[in-house]
């Protein structure tokens, strides 16, 4: 069981199924993102 976390606010974004246990850092779209444009 894998989880992807938000590399900015820690959240958890997606849980997924594989071999080993992980985790996988990636950006959701909460609006704490919004403010670097």
């Amino acid at each position: 069981m894998g989880t992807i976390v938000c590399k900015d606010c820690q959240g958890i974004i997606e849980h997924f199924e594989y071999e080993k246990v992980t985790t996988l850092y990636g950006v959701c779209g909460c609006s704490q993102h919004e403010e670097e444009e």
